[in-house]
């Protein structure tokens, strides 16, 4: 089974999950975002999103590939490209933090290693740009597959929660950590990354 993890660009985009491509949840603010669901350009705005981050910042996300097929994704970067992150109760994200935004894994390939393999290759790329922690906004009343992901599953493997929130705790995970973690990890991640499955609808924080 050959596996490749390569970078997030225009080319490879439409490899994403179609709801995934048409999803501006964190690229926009909460009110630019329903303009453009309202005016049919979701897409378009995302693939500017891309396009942009990728000129200013570089590399912010990696998808999946097992035997050429792609079966997930990890998307990041810092809270400064993410206009959503400032709509939250625990904002901001620490200077030193990239945001992870959201990610997913396909159901047929989870229980593989593919989330830690995902987690880590990310935390080396940051690693190398002088990033010393993953920060995220986590949703701790989580019932359904949306763009946030659960509070739960992220504590499950590893964040620690640096601003607590009755729904939306921020948590963190220091780079380095990653680098050394077991399989015993795997199946969290599988959880983590494999609760985001569903179009999200947007609504306001």
């Amino acid at each position: 089974m050959g596996r490749r993890l390569l970078p997030l660009t225009l080319d490879n985009l439409p490899d994403l999950p179609k709801r995934c491509r048409s999803c501006v949840f964190w690229e926009l603010d909460p009110v630019s975002g329903e303009a453009a669901v309202k005016a049919g350009t979701p897409g378009l705005e995302k693939e500017a999103w891309i396009s942009a981050v990728l000129l200013e910042w570089g590399s912010c996300g990696r998808v999946v590939y097992v035997d050429d097929n792609p079966v997930g994704y990890v998307l990041y970067a810092p809270p400064a490209y993410v206009p959503r992150s400032t709509a939250f109760p625990t904002s901001p994200v620490s200077p030193d933090a990239v945001q992870l935004m959201t990610g997913w894994i396909a159901p047929s390939h989870q229980g593989q290693g593919l989330g830690r393999v995902m987690v880590q290759t990310v935390a080396k790329d940051l690693l190398r740009r002088g990033f010393k922690a993953i920060e995220a906004f986590g949703d701790a009343r989580w019932k359904e597959p949306a763009c946030l992901l659960p509070a739960d599953h992220l504590l499950a493997v590893g964040f620690k929660t640096v601003r607590p929130h009755p729904s939306y705790p921020r948590l963190r995970l220091e780079l380095r950590t990653t680098l050394s973690w077991k399989e015993d990890v795997e199946m969290a991640l599988d959880r983590l990354l494999g609760a985001v499955q569903k179009e999200p609808a947007l609504r306001p924080l």
